[in-house]
This record gives C-alpha cells, sequence and structure tokens, in this order.
C-alpha cells in the first residue's frame, strides 16, 4: 500500500468516526487533559478499523460515546 492510499484510509476512518475535530489533539495523560473518554472510545475502535481485520467483534461499542 501506498504512502498516499495509507493517508487516504486515514482520513477516511478519521470522517466515519466522527473524530475530525480531536484529529490533530495528543491524547493526553494524568497531567495534560486531551481528548474526552468518548473520543478515546472512537479512537481505539478506528485503530482497529485501521488493521482491516476480517472480523471485528465489538461488545457494546457505542456505550459511552459523545
Amino acid at each position: 500500500m501506498s504512502r498516499s492510499d495509507k493517508r487516504a484510509l486515514v482520513e477516511s476512518t478519521i470522517v466515519a468516526m466522527g473524530l475530525q475535530d480531536c484529529a490533530d489533539t495528543v491524547i493526553g495523560n494524568w497531567h495534560l487533559r486531551g481528548i474526552s473518554g468518548g473520543e478515546k472510545r472512537r479512537v481505539s475502535i478506528a485503530l482497529e478499523i485501521l488493521m482491516r481485520p476480517r472480523l471485528l467483534f465489538l461488545d457494546e461499542p457505542t456505550s459511552g460515546l459523545d
């Protein structure tokens, strides 16, 4: 996969997951606030989607989302 194809896949996943507003934001830690808990969950799901699994099981994927 070319670099531009990877970039396009990432951008489309960001849009599909509704993460445009926090795309260039630090995730955060105990000292730095960063993104919300719901956004963190969506980022986790997006990362799994980017791996392009043949099958993806999600247990209550929308609970706690913003």
